[in-house]
């Protein structure tokens, strides 16, 4: 008799696992998103030489790497996927990659050199990204026949978890680098800190996050006699996944999701370019003075009153239009990205001619981003898991993932060839962030020719027979 349940219980209500992965993506999130949130501004102010010295990166080394570092950690998915359907199944993928995940935060807080950043993100890459398709692989092993009708609901809830971990630290690490804001935020208790060695600084800033991850860890622990485990199906696996039937399924996703990489070639730029676009603007909005970094908190916040809005206002209200599936989905917010760039662009032609436009400005072009992430990524993961053969869960997830992968890199590529030797710039200015708006146009209009070729298939754990849908765009 196996320790654990290997196939969904037949229930029709929410499988008991969910609350742990849920809890335990919010914490993983907070985590990620707060080292990411102030990796530009800790490589272009903090960062340290072996002797102790200021060794800072250029804006646009520091965009390079960045993006090459979420290059690497959308690439590990794949690897993730294999380990987890060949050898160790969901679960203890997870658990033990969460661990070097852990290691990582910590290597980030103990060296601020150039040293301590490559091995930290080194392993919060590994970590990150090879458990990043076994989570959103095992939230759907958790369902049935008989109550896959929640799907969609948990993939939503999933979303406002990671984004509500999101929100916070994107608020507070910043603050946590920040000396003057630190002691505005803390006061006495900020002194208190500083007097027993937690003081602002990178240590803190990157030592929190870590602290969260071993909290997620615990929790995702903590849920594993509630959790449905799928077993892994070894070499079988490889040869479901890459011959016959999965082969057909990739073919067919890939030009998808090419497509769909554009996108995030556009929305990461939100912790590089804007954060440095910040930098030139006035920042003072709502009463605040915000710091460059603090920004992108509006992100997840707009994401956790857009989810429900769009679940239970504009998508019912487009529906009764026309028929919202989800390729149809994705297109729109292919398309209302490209008007969210714009913006950056109009942004810095004010920045280009002397003035210092309100953060308000940058604002409205995250509304309009944010409303594009609800489209595209939201439904991205639904759509993945469901058009993903049962025996290849995992591995359709880290194909899709690297996406994120595919956009990272022809952003970082980009930073790298608009360079000159002489310290000038191929794309300067404005004519950046038009580059980008045109490069998103291009693959919006790509994506439509595509997706009105595609022919869905789902599959769902515990069915045995596919049913086949014709989608339109």
């Amino acid at each position: 008799m196996p320790k654990y349940a290997t196939t969904p219980p037949d229930i029709t209500h929410m499988p008991p696992g969910v609350p742990y992965i849920v809890g335990n993506e919010a914490a993983e999130r907070f985590s990620f998103y707060g080292m990411k949130a102030i990796l530009t501004v800790f490589m272009t102010k903090y960062l340290m030489d072996a002797h102790g010295g200021l060794a800072p990166m250029s804006n646009e080394d520091a965009k390079f790497w960045v993006h090459t570092f979420v290059v690497a950690g959308y690439a590990f998915p794949l690897l993730g996927a294999i380990v987890s359907d060949w050898f160790l199944g969901k679960y203890l993928t997870i658990l033990s990659l969460s661990v070097v995940y852990c290691l990582g935060h910590l290597a980030l807080a103990l060296d601020e050199t150039r040293l301590g950043l490559t091995v930290g993100l080194t392993l919060i890459a590994i970590g990150m990204g090879a458990i990043k398709p076994c989570v959103s692989a095992h939230v759907g092993d958790q369902f049935g026949t008989s109550n896959k009708d929640l799907l969609g609901r948990v993939f939503g809830w999933f979303y406002l978890s990671i984004n509500l971990g999101a929100f916070i630290s994107t608020l507070l690490t910043p603050v946590l680098l920040n000396s003057e804001k630190f002691s505005s935020w803390f006061g006495s208790f900020g002194e208190w800190l500083a007097s027993v060695g937690l003081g602002p600084g990178p240590r803190l800033a990157f030592g929190v996050p870590g602290v969260l991850m071993a909290i997620a860890t615990f929790v995702f622990w903590m849920g594993r006699n509630r959790f449905v485990h799928v077993p892994p199906r070894g070499r079988e696996f490889l040869r479901e996944s890459f011959t016959g039937e999965g082969l057909s399924v990739i073919k067919r996703l890939i030009p998808i999701y090419l497509c769909i990489a554009a996108f995030w070639c556009l929305f990461d730029q939100t912790a590089t370019a804007w954060v440095l676009q910040a930098q030139d603007m006035d920042r003072n909005w709502l009463g605040v003075h915000w710091l460059e970094s603090q920004l992108q908190a509006v992100n997840p916040l707009f994401i956790l009153i857009l989810v429900p809005l769009f679940s239970y206002v504009i998508y019912p209200a487009i529906d009764k239009v026309f028929r919202l599936t989800p390729l149809r989905k994705v297109g729109i917010g292919m398309f209302l990205t490209i008007p969210a760039f714009a913006i950056s662009g109009l942004i810095q032609v004010w920045i280009d001619n002397g003035a210092a436009p309100s953060i308000g400005w940058q604002v409205l072009a995250y509304a309009l981003l944010t409303a594009a992430e609800v489209m595209v990524s939201i439904t991205s993961l639904e759509f993945s898991y469901t058009q993903a053969p049962n025996s290849m869960k995992s591995v359709i997830m880290s194909i899709y993932l690297l996406s994120v992968s595919v956009g990272n890199e022809f952003t970082a590529v980009v930073n790298w060839a608009i360079q000159r030797a002489d310290g000038t710039n191929r794309l300067p200015g404005a004519s950046y962030y038009w580059f980008f708006t045109v490069v998103m146009a291009i693959a919006a209009c790509a994506y439509v020719v595509i997706a009105q070729r595609y022919r869905p298939r789902t599959y769902i754990q515990g069915e045995d027979e596919t049913s086949v849908e014709r989608t339109e765009v």
